[in-house]
This record gives structure tokens, C-alpha cells and sequence, in this order.
């Protein structure tokens, strides 16, 4: 196995936690990307396409370990980066906590896209 398959696999199981956390932890986002849970409808919200989207993307990638699955995985990420980094400027929330899910979006963008 080479080490960018092990990259690719550790970016699954990232992208599957961070869809756990957003599912059993919604209300506790606001400490990591600012969202604030202040409805029943926003944790379900949360709930549901944040945690729903991660965790169904990263068992896909598990069950069907194929470069096309993967790559979709890292155009997913690649969206999530392009979008977040038009939007810090326009929306004006350039700070340290965008920049990091920003370079953390690239990263596992530029792994999960990379050929094996």
C-alpha cells in the first residue's frame, strides 16, 4: 500500500468523524466553524447535511474504494474550498478559523484527487 493510499484513507476516516461530530455534537460547531444551533430545526439541519453528507461520502469511499469515488470526494472539498474562500471576502469573515477549514478543505481536496 502506498503512502498515498494510506493519505486517501485517513482523509475518508477525517471526513466520516467530522461527519460523526456533526451529527452527535451539532450545538458544539459554533466552537470550531461559528454555526450556532439556535433551533430544533438547526441541530436537524446540522444533523442532516453536514453529518448526513460527510459520513455518506466518506462509507462510499470505504465501500467502493475507486479513484472516481474518491475524486468526487475531493471535488466535493474542492467546491467547499473554492466557495468558502469567495465568501470570506465578500461576506467579510476572514479570521483564523476560516483559514484553517479552508486549508484543511484544499488538503484533503488535493489527497483525495491525487492518482494512486
Amino acid at each position: 500500500m502506498s503512502i498515498i493510499s494510506i493519505l486517501k484513507i485517513i482523509a475518508v476516516i477525517v471526513t466520516i468523524l467530522t461527519g460523526v461530530y456533526s451529527l452527535v455534537q451539532p450545538k458544539r460547531l459554533k466552537a470550531i466553524n461559528g454555526l450556532e444551533a439556535a433551533t430544533p430545526f438547526a441541530v436537524t439541519e446540522i444533523r442532516a447535511v453536514m453529518g448526513g453528507t460527510f459520513i455518506g461520502l466518506g462509507i462510499a469511499a470505504l465501500i467502493f474504494p475507486y479513484i472516481q469515488v474518491f475524486k468526487t470526494l475531493a471535488i466535493t472539498y474542492a467546491a467547499i474550498a473554492v466557495i468558502r474562500g469567495i465568501y470570506m471576502v465578500v461576506d467579510k469573515s476572514v479570521d483564523k478559523s476560516n483559514l484553517m477549514l479552508l486549508a484543511y478543505e484544499v488538503v484533503l481536496a488535493i489527497v483525495l484527487y491525487y492518482p494512486v
